[in-house]
């Protein structure tokens, strides 16, 4: 035991050697010297890196009038930093996740769950402000150093094997960093960055605190799963409080700060609310894909989740899974020209299997053996299917015997192509405007309008009011309009 602790403390101090030799940065923030095993010309290939990963992941909004504005915004604050000068990207993703998270070197990404549930252009400065306060205090990077520092490095959520992903490329190491979750320390300095980075934008603050009460009401609600932006800023204390506190301060004595609501609601106006079908969608086991045209049946009580990047499944019980993508460098080439090519580029080690017909597509289905770190292999079914001219379907699984395999080629061979006219041309929902017709409770205003398949308490959450809330007559109320066929 003796020698095991002496052989511990000499690699703790030969770490925290290396560490001190990578050298200290100064934080912008702080002006403060502290350790780091990220530069800042790291952090900058970190958030170039993980821009086409994250893009790749969630999609862009195709809404050109819309990103500018949310742009605009965001440069603004920006030049309000300690970094004015850092080359700052603001992304909005095309994802209903009501989230928003930052990468370094400048990369901010919200999306169009947040901003739907946002109802000023204040507290649209205010999550964005938030978002660059992680990167200018290198948040990001400090995590990356700890998380170095004790051994655990930094790595991808996934229901599969390090092998069997890194085959499967359905996320780029980058995308790791949605997984860091900032501390209390980090949290707190980034609500006082936010704040500081709204006002002197000329913003009232006092528009932050009600966002974070959304989050709440969104997490508290019966059988919703946490928003995503809490999941990773978890609420050191109560932040509606203390932001409150913060955005009085910061208000105390200034006149002419900006709220901008009405302009802001008729920028979201049109805006896609909920699942895009045309990304991909389930009903039950059945998943559809109107974008690509096809159709298929994963097992019945299978966990499935769709991502602009990949779709997968897993068995109840975990021990099998599944991964649908699309082959990124597959050119022209047949599915069994694709399967030698991988084995030729030494991407796998060897294949077994045969060409066939699924769908009316030429396909090809068998056992791909993977190199491992170790030097061993790792076998893994597979299936190739071509879609299209220009598609390659792909499908890998794990699978802990032949009856799992089966499952997975059963799931594989009802690829079909998507011709049920509503399905092919399903549509997203969108958000609409109508003005309360008198003064009253939301209730009651609800009643009156409808909200288009919205309980009063979506309604109400979607709006920022609680239910008996008080309403003027005129005001803009969020509805939802249902999808229509072009």
């Amino acid at each position: 035991m003796v020698h095991n602790l002496s052989t511990f403390s000499r690699l703790s101090v030969a770490v925290i050697a290396v560490a001190v030799i990578a050298g200290c940065a100064v934080n912008p923030v702080t002006g403060k010297r502290e350790l780091s095993l990220i530069s800042a010309n790291q952090e900058l290939a970190i958030g170039r890196d993980g821009y086409g990963a994250t893009v790749a992941e969630f999609g862009l909004l195709e809404d050109a009038s819309l990103f500018a504005y949310v742009d605009s915004i965001g440069q603004a604050l920006a030049k309000r930093s300690e970094q004015p000068e850092l080359g700052w990207h603001f992304t909005v993703l095309d994802d209903p996740v009501v989230n928003a998270f930052a990468m370094p070197g400048g990369y901010i990404y919200i999306t169009r769950g947040i901003l739907a549930h946002l109802q000023s252009e204040a507290q649209l400065a205010g999550v964005l402000g938030h978002e660059i306060g992680h990167v200018t205090a290198r948040h990001a990077a400090r995590q990356i150093t700890q998380q170095q520092l004790t051994g655990l490095g930094i790595g991808i959520a996934s229901i599969v094997s390090e092998d069997f992903r890194r085959y499967g490329g359905a996320a780029e190491q980058a995308l790791g960093l949605l997984l860091l979750k900032y501390g209390r320390d980090d949290e707190n300095q980034s609500d006082l960055l936010g704040v500081r980075y709204a006002t002197a934008a000329n913003y009232d603050p006092r528009e932050i605190p009600s966002t974070y009460a959304m989050l709440r009401r969104i997490g508290e609600r019966s059988g919703q799963r946490l928003p995503s932006f809490l999941s990773t800023h978890p609420d050191p204390g109560d932040r509606e409080v203390r932001t409150a506190a913060l955005a009085r301060e910061a208000a105390a004595g200034k006149t002419g700060l900006l709220i901008r609501q009405r302009a802001f609601l008729e920028r979201l106006k049109g805006l896609a609310y909920g699942e895009d079908p045309r990304q991909g969608y389930f009903e039950e086991s059945r998943f559809f894909h109107p974008t690509l045209g096809f159709e298929m049946g994963f097992p019945a009580g299978w966990q499935t989740q769709n991502s602009r990047a990949a779709v997968s499944a897993q068995s109840q019980d975990r021990k099998s899974m599944m991964q649908l993508s699309l082959a990124t460098d597959a050119r022209a080439l047949s599915p069994a020209e694709y399967v030698a090519a991988l084995q030729r580029d030494g991407r796998i080690a060897s294949a077994h299997g045969r060409s066939e017909t699924i769908g009316g597509w030429p396909a090809w289905t068998g056992r791909l053996a993977l190199p491992a770190k170790d030097g061993t292999t790792v076998t893994i079914p597979a299936a190739f299917v071509r879609q299209a001219p220009d598609r390659l379907v792909q499908f890998i699984a794990r699978v802990p015997d032949e009856a799992g395999e089966r499952q997975m080629l059963q799931a594989v061979r009802s690829l079909r192509p998507l011709i049920d006219p509503a399905r092919a041309r399903a549509l997203p929902a969108r958000l609409g405007l109508v003005p309360a017709p008198v003064a009253g409770s939301f209730e009651s205003i609800h009643g009156r309008i409808g909200g288009n398949g919205l309980t009063l308490a979506e309604a109400a959450l979607l709006n920022g009011v609680e239910p008996d809330e008080g309403v003027q007559a005129g005001v803009w109320i969020k509805v939802v309009e249902p999808a229509r066929l072009r």
